[in-house]
């Protein structure tokens, strides 16, 4: 009897102490936290897409679905073991075509230390109260300050309100939202998110994934028609690139109305931004075409009204626009729930074909090796949250446009200069030699070559002209890449800052020497400078003073083994600041 008395004492505790958790609402945060939502001074902190000034400029359909919360997440790190999500909605739970967790339910993905992406499949719940939970979630391979989080949120649904739930102990942290220019995208229920399974598998969301890049759905069901009024606002997005995807919802217009909409609606865009790329997207619908002469006909109109629009904005000297067309989206003939609206597969082919594009002209091509992939990483929360000295430097870049840059890991992190440092090795050289001569610090501990990249794709070069860039990175690469590999990396990186900072004179050094790895260093840095010799790139070998006449490392100059103290950091200065 004691025993049975103990053990249900026990369960009542252990249930108790599993039911304190800690409820954190993102609209309640001093900085608006909710991603991918533009109008952000009129309309942060709700779950909403337009500003209430548009409510008197477009239809009363498309007001109601910007109510909708299509495209918005919230991004957060946490380190909690179990984390729930409760929110309630303003409409139906679901429709015919399209389940309850695609209409009403959120989607949650972790990025670990090294930024590979997971979606996380939690239990779920439809009810008055919406409830997602997820258990059992274990610790990072590299640490314990747990993952970046990105919860997407309800693609056919109004948000009343949401609350993230974490243990008490545990730790939750909001995302603050993103700097970079975003991708707008303007369309039907298909770039809503119609028929998704789930919020994530939105093509709109899937691209933001692929590009790591904000992406604003204006996606209105049934109401994507090329208004003006869209397109106005559209205009006031200082936008990446701007997608134009209202063809499902113009079939039923004759083709030359649809080429003046088109051709409008470009003109409108291009003369407020005529740096900023503009797709065309060519009519989705209909895979089972080749069966039905209707569909077939009605595909080959709005086909030749995209190729005409394109034909007439470049005899007007409108370069920067491309027509993304049906062969391109490849939607094969099981991609739809009802011969228009997409599925998963679907949406993924779409996605496929944006990326693709999308890459070309931003030029961010992304290579099949590990290094030539931007990619995002946090290996050291401990020191530093990676994704927010990223924000500063973008912040600091704007307000002050640097004269010099030096990008590298955390050999050039810890040195010294603004960011600053937790940690600071070498700040007398710094301030002595680098300070003087406008050097900004664009070290990164952890980061490798592709982390890099992903830094160059996302701004971190752009809207100023430097004269001079120093890039010292690729001893985090020596643990997992070959030589080739390494170099291959070198060459994409490089050719990427060139494309940003043309006139800037451009300046890699070899990777510097490291304890018990001098040989393999010195491989790499031959391998490097042959790879690089083609573009004509000035090596820096600064190493070679870092070394003693056994081939070893001079330990005088190391804090570690690999990292240089101020005498090491004072012995490298000379042969950048030459």
């Amino acid at each position: 009897m004691k025993k049975t008395l103990l053990t249900v004492v026990t369960a009542l505790l252990v249930g108790a102490a599993s039911a304190q958790i800690t409820w954190y609402n993102p609209l309640d945060q001093e900085q608006c936290v909710i991603q991918n939502q533009a109008f952000e001074q009129e309309i942060g902190h709700t779950y909403v897409r337009l500003p209430e000034r548009a409510r008197e400029q477009v239809s009363q359909a498309i007001w109601n679905l910007s109510r909708n919360s299509a495209g918005l997440a919230i991004h957060f790190y946490s380190d909690a073991p179990h984390i729930e999500v409760r929110y309630t909605v303003a409409q139906r739970l679901a429709m015919d075509h399209m389940p309850a967790t695609g209409v009403s339910g959120v989607d949650l993905y972790a990025i670990d230390s090294d930024g590979a992406m997971t979606h996380f499949a939690g239990k779920y719940s439809f009810r008055d109260t919406i409830t997602y939970t997820y258990d059992a979630i274990k610790r990072d391979r590299n640490h314990n300050m747990g993952y970046e989080y990105r919860l997407y949120l309800p693609l056919y649904n109004t948000v009343k309100w949401l609350e993230i739930g974490i243990p008490q102990g545990s730790s939750l942290k909001f995302v603050p939202r993103r700097k970079e220019k975003p991708i707008v995208a303007y369309g039907t229920s298909i770039a809503q998110g119609g028929c998704a399974s789930r919020p994530a598998m939105a093509w709109t969301n899937i691209l933001e994934r692929k590009m790591d890049r904000p992406v604003i759905n204006l996606g209105f069901s049934g109401n994507g028609h090329l208004d003006k009024p869209i397109i106005e606002m559209m205009g006031e997005i200082d936008a990446a690139a701007y997608i134009l995807d209202c063809y499902p919802n113009l079939v039923g217009r004759d083709k030359d109305e649809v080429v003046r909409l088109t051709v409008d609606a470009v003109r409108s865009l291009h003369a407020q931004h005529p740096a900023t790329p503009i797709i065309i997207a060519a009519f989705s619908g209909y895979p089972n075409a080749p069966l039905s002469e209707n569909h077939a006909a009605m595909q080959q109109k709005m086909d030749e009204a995209g190729r005409e629009s394109l034909r007439q904005l470049e005899a007007e000297g409108i370069d920067n626009v491309r027509y993304l067309t049906p062969q391109q989206m490849n939607i094969p003939s099981d991609g739809t729930v009802d011969n228009v609206h997409l599925t998963d597969l679907g949406m993924q082919s779409i996605a496929d074909a944006y990326e693709t594009l999308l890459r070309e002209m931003l030029h961010e091509p992304s290579g099949h090796t590990v290094t030539t992939h931007p990619v995002t990483q946090r290996g050291e929360p401990f020191m530093y949250e990676w994704r927010e000295r990223h924000t500063q430097i973008l912040t600091m870049n704007e307000a002050d446009a640097p004269e010099r840059l030096i990008i590298g890991n955390s050999i050039i992190n810890y040195w010294g200069g603004e960011p600053l440092a937790k940690l600071q090795s070498g700040p007398e050289s710094w301030n002595k030699y680098m300070e003087p001569r406008g050097f900004r610090n664009l070290g990164f501990g952890c980061d490798r070559i592709e982390h890099v990249l992903w830094r160059v794709y996302h701004g971190e070069l752009d809207g100023f002209e430097a004269r001079e860039i120093v890039l010292a990175i690729g001893t985090n690469n020596l643990w997992r890449d070959d030589d080739a590999e390494i170099a291959r990396g070198m060459v994409h990186l490089v050719k990427a800052i060139r494309d940003r900072q043309p006139n800037a004179e451009l300046k890699v050094m070899a990777i510097l020497p490291r304890r018990d790895m001098e040989q393999r260093v010195a491989s790499a840095n031959k391998t490097i400078a042959e790879a690089l010799k083609p573009l004509g790139i000035t090596i820096i070998d600064a190493g070679s003073v870092l070394m003693g006449r056994d081939g070893k490392i001079d330990e005088s100059c190391f804090r570690d083994g690999l990292h240089p103290n101020e005498k090491g950091y004072g012995k490298i200065v000379k042969f950048i600041c030459k």
